[in-house]
C-alpha cells in the first residue's frame, strides 16, 4: 500500500491519533509516497479536459496538499495560481517541490471554510479533500467557493464512482470508515477522514442550493462501468454571470 519512501505504521499512528492539522504537518514529508495522493493519471486526465473548456486566467487549488493541483493550475492557467491550505507542513513541501518553471505561485495559509479572498478566480480545483469535510460542513464550503470566484468562474473536481458493495475495496472503505468513527468517538481532538461520508448526490445538491450551475464530463481515459456510467467523473460547478 504504502512505498518503501512512505510513513512507517508508527508514524501513522501518532499522525492518526492528532488532529488533522497537526496529523497532516507530520505526515507531509512523506505524503507523496502514499495513497493519499491523487494519482497522476486523474491529475493529467483532468488537464486535458481543463484544456478543452478553457484557457483560464487566475487559479486556486483548494486544500493544496502537497502542491499536485497547483501543478495542473500552471499548465491551464494565464495569469496566477494560488495554493491554500490549513496545514502548514505540507505548503512548507509544496513551496519545496514547486517547479521552478511557469506561472509563480502564492501559497496560503488557511481554513478552507473561511477563505480569505476576493472573488478575484476564474478557476478553483479541489483533488481528495472532500473527506476531511462532514456532510453538514459542505454548504458553508461551497458558499466559500462561491464568493472567491468571479462572475462565469468555475469550480471543477474529479468524482471517482464507489466501489460495488459486497468487492473488496468496498469491504475496506466501510472498514476505514468504521474504525475512523470508533476512534473519534473515543479520542480527542478528532481526524475527520472518511471516504464514504460525502456522496455524489450530496455534492450535487449543495453545490446547486450555494448557487451553481453544475454538470459533469466524464473522463474517458478510465473507462466507463457495466451500467454505462464512467468510472470517473469531473464536476463543473459554475458560477453564474450576475
Amino acid at each position: 500500500m504504502f512505498s518503501p519512501e512512505g510513513p512507517r505504521l508508527r508514524e501513522l499512528a501518532v499522525q492518526a491519533l492528532s488532529s488533522v492539522e497537526h496529523g497532516y504537518d507530520l505526515l507531509a514529508p512523506k505524503f507523496d509516497h502514499t495513497p493519499f495522493r491523487t494519482p497522476d493519471s486523474v491529475l493529467d486526465a483532468t488537464v486535458s479536459a481543463l484544456r478543452r473548456t478553457g484557457p483560464y486566467g487566475s487559479g486556486l487549488d483548494l486544500c493544496c496538499g502537497t502542491g499536485a493541483g497547483v501543478d495542473v493550475l500552471r499548465q491551464v492557467c494565464g495569469e496566477s495560481v494560488t495554493g491554500v491550505d490549513f496545514s502548514a507542513g505540507m505548503l512548507e513541501v509544496a513551496r519545496e517541490r514547486s517547479r521552478p518553471r511557469g506561472l509563480p505561485v502564492s501559497w496560503v495559509r488557511a481554513d478552507a471554510r473561511a477563505l480569505p479572498f476576493a472573488p478575484a478566480f476564474d478557476l478553483v480545483v479541489s483533488f481528495g479533500a472532500f473527506g476531511h469535510f462532514l456532510p453538514r460542513e459542505l454548504p458553508g464550503l461551497f458558499a466559500q467557493v462561491h464568493s472567491v470566484l468571479r462572475p462565469g468562474g468555475q469550480f471543477v473536481f474529479p468524482v471517482v464512482a464507489p466501489p460495488r458493495p459486497g468487492s473488496v475495496a468496498y469491504g475496506m472503505l466501510l472498514g476505514f470508515d468504521a474504525v475512523m468513527r470508533v476512534r473519534n468517538a473515543v479520542w480527542r481532538p478528532p481526524f475527520v477522514m472518511y471516504y464514504r461520508a460525502v456522496r455524489f448526490g450530496d455534492l450535487w445538491r449543495e453545490l446547486s442550493r450555494a448557487g451553481f450551475e453544475v454538470r459533469f464530463g466524464p473522463l474517458p481515459e478510465f473507462g466507463w462501468r457495466g451500467d454505462g456510467s464512467p468510472k470517473v467523473r469531473l464536476v463543473f460547478a459554475t458560477r453564474g454571470l450576475s
